[in-house]
């Protein structure tokens, strides 16, 4: 293995590391959206979008990495001094990344109860229509029948 294998491990910590603050900024946003009194579908589906987009990236970083540390793993492992440098950036980096990963979760878990109530609200909203239009109808339909009068001298004999 020569030392741009585990340049490229270490650039590959880095970007998913650049990926995950992207997410926390996105993960923001949307609980910036979700906590508006008027909330915005459309912008909240922009970052939702966006932030999928990152996860497959995060995903295609992942696969290369593992793909080239299952390469490169032995010679790592019996050369530490050689690649203590670029050992230690990765650490340093998988320290970052985790850390960052906890923060993310913990946003997402956030957003979720505020979409919950959220969606509660727009579904509140929705049945109050509903419930207001089956009463319009309803007043509508007996104000018809207001004055209406039935025959009273109807012969039911035959």
């Amino acid at each position: 293995m020569n030392q741009s294998s585990a340049q490229i491990l270490l650039r590959s910590l880095e970007k998913k590391n650049a990926l995950l603050d992207q997410m926390i900024l996105l993960n923001s946003e949307q609980e910036a959206i979700l906590k508006r009194e008027e909330f915005d579908m459309d912008a909240f589906d922009e970052t939702i979008n966006r932030q999928s987009s990152c996860v497959e990236e995060l995903d295609k970083l992942d696969q290369g990495f593992e793909a080239i540390y299952d390469r490169v793993r032995e010679e790592l492992l019996q050369n530490k001094a050689h690649y203590r440098v670029e050992i230690e950036g990765m650490k340093e980096q998988i320290r970052q990344i985790t850390d960052k990963i906890v923060t993310l979760n913990a946003g997402n878990m956030r957003n979720k109860m505020l979409a919950e109530n959220q969606f509660k609200k727009k579904r509140l909203a929705i049945n109050t229509g509903a419930s207001k239009n089956k009463v319009a109808t309803n007043y509508y339909n007996s104000m018809n029948n207001l004055n209406y009068v039935s025959p009273h001298f109807y012969d039911s004999k035959k």
